[in-house]
């Protein structure tokens, strides 16, 4: 039987392709079209967050981490308005594949974190790490698809039932002419000084009960990531675990297991 001396083995031949994957990567990197450093910058504060269709996980911030370079990242967010009992949220990272349509599919997803908040107001802030199981380094080939990071939250409790002030006023449709109106005091025998207002014929004017809604909605408030970076391991270990957090000013506890098929929007 002939032999081919000229031949590779299929071990080097994965190896060659690998070597040529990992030189088309290099060739496709982009030139730094700017002598300054660009730091991408976020809102502060934490907004209202509500219930979203029915409550399925909603997100409040979103990074685009497309070409990672390490198997963990790290974000920090802030809270406020978590009220235990009355307030309460679970929160995720979840990673997102985009191929150039309006939808987008869920491909990993962290254990939930529940924040359960404190008995008064507090503005709380939370830090966490997790293994996101996106491809990244020499392990991404897919050119056409873009990952997307994204912070999200659904209610565990609540939003709070709040109530208005209800107060009995005088008052018309807003540009009535306020000429028909005018004010009367009447003296009672045992020295007390009645107020009433008159209306004249025609007046747009009259007496009625006046409910101003409750500015506070009941929801809690949750910011966008302050930050979201990829991580070596030696500065963000975590033990062994795939997820990581650390909360002030809210209490914590881990929650359901990562479910990527969890509805959410």
């Amino acid at each position: 039987m002939p032999i081919n001396a000229n031949a590779l083995s299929p071990s080097l031949i994965n190896e060659l392709n690998d070597l040529k994957r990992r030189l088309s990567a290099v060739e496709r990197k982009p030139e730094v079209l700017a002598k300054f450093d660009r730091y991408p910058t976020t809102e502060w504060a934490a907004i209202g967050r509500g219930k979203v269709a029915g409550n399925v996980w909603s997100s409040c911030g979103i990074a685009n981490v497309t070409g990672l370079v390490y198997d963990r990242l790290e974000c920090k967010f802030i809270t406020d308005k978590l009220i235990t009992g009355k307030r309460e949220a679970e929160i995720r990272l979840a990673a997102f594949r985009h191929t150039g349509s309006t939808k987008k599919e869920c491909v990993s997803a962290s254990r939930s974190l529940k924040l359960t908040g404190s008995a008064d107001r507090q503005v709380g802030t939370v830090v966490m790490r997790w293994l996101h199981g996106i491809p990244y380094g020499w392990d991404y080939e897919d050119g056409s698809a873009t990952f997307t990071v994204e912070l999200q939250h659904r209610y565990l409790t609540g939003p709070e039932e709040t109530k208005g002030t209800t107060i009995y006023t005088i008052g018309a449709d807003e540009g009535a002419d306020t000429d028909g109106t005018a004010a009367r005091g009447t003296s009672q025998e045992n020295g007390e000084w009645w107020f009433s207002t008159q209306f004249f014929s025609g007046s747009k004017f009259a007496g009625r009960f006046v409910t101003i809604p409750n500015p506070d909605d009941g929801s809690y408030n949750i910011s966008n990531m302050h930050y979201c970076v990829g991580l070596p391991e030696d500065r963000a270990n975590m033990g062994g675990n795939t997820a990581w957090a650390q909360t002030t000013g809210t209490a914590s506890a881990w929650g359901d297991a990562a479910n990527i098929d969890d509805p959410f929007i």
